[in-house]
């Protein structure tokens, strides 16, 4: 096999920004940095190929709620909106591209929210898509997610180039396509996964599309 000196890393951060605590009232609590970058961004300076996302984090109660949980300086907020908190962390994200990626040297993509199929509930409510044996047709429609909005204005505003994979409306159409109830046996045998892509298929289409950009120098940074 020929070797192309390609080293690829999966970092885990699933907010972009700082994971953090803070003292709220007498004791020490969690919160989110969105002013802050992520603790571990030194790494991704010296890359040739940076590929981000977020966004299904930032569904979890905790994020929703807003409630003593987002963080700036040393102000946590008693209550923020959790679209607010994702549009100021993307800025904050935005702006340390800007600051310290050289476009002339990396390459920078943006991947899209993937979308979850639960009916009847969610997760930890007993939803499922068990149902699910088949693609949508053309006729199905949804909702664009106002989180891909955000992004996709962010983008927009910034310095360097970020090509904008947008996996949304494909993976949409594939509600069969998650592990469901067919998974590793669960200690609870209700839970469903209805949100991760973890089998052949649908996450090969999106490496096919950013392997087919990571070939095509194009000026358009957005793409659908």
């Amino acid at each position: 096999m020929q070797d192309y000196r390609c080293t690829v890393e999966f970092y885990v951060t699933h907010f972009l920004v700082d994971e953090s605590k803070a003292k709220i009232g007498k004791k020490m609590a969690q919160t989110l940095r969105i002013d802050a970058i992520d603790k571990g961004s030194s790494r991704w300076r010296e890359a040739d190929i940076l590929v981000f996302n977020t966004a299904n984090w930032w569904t979890h109660y905790k994020a929703k709620a807003g409630i003593n949980y987002y963080q700036e300086g040393d102000q946590v907020h008693p209550r923020l909106d959790v679209t607010k908190a994702f549009q100021r962390a993307l800025s904050t994200w935005a702006s340390w591209i800007d600051k310290y990626i050289n476009p002339r040297k990396t390459r920078i993509f943006f991947r899209s929210s993937s979308p979850s199929h639960f009916s009847g509930g969610l997760w930890n409510t007993g939803g499922h898509c068990k149902e699910a044996f088949r693609p949508m047709n053309e006729t199905f429609t949804s909702n664009y997610p106002d989180k891909n909005m955000i992004v996709e204005e962010i983008i927009g505003q910034m310095k360097n180039t970020v090509t904008f994979l947008n996996i949304t409306r494909l993976s949409d159409y594939r509600p069969d396509a998650h592990p469901s109830k067919y998974g590793r046996k669960s200690v609870n045998p209700g839970v469903q996964d209805c949100s991760h892509w973890c089998l052949p298929g649908v996450p090969d289409n999106w490496n096919e599309l950013l392997f087919y950009y990571l070939q095509l120098r194009t000026k358009d940074n957005f793409v659908n």
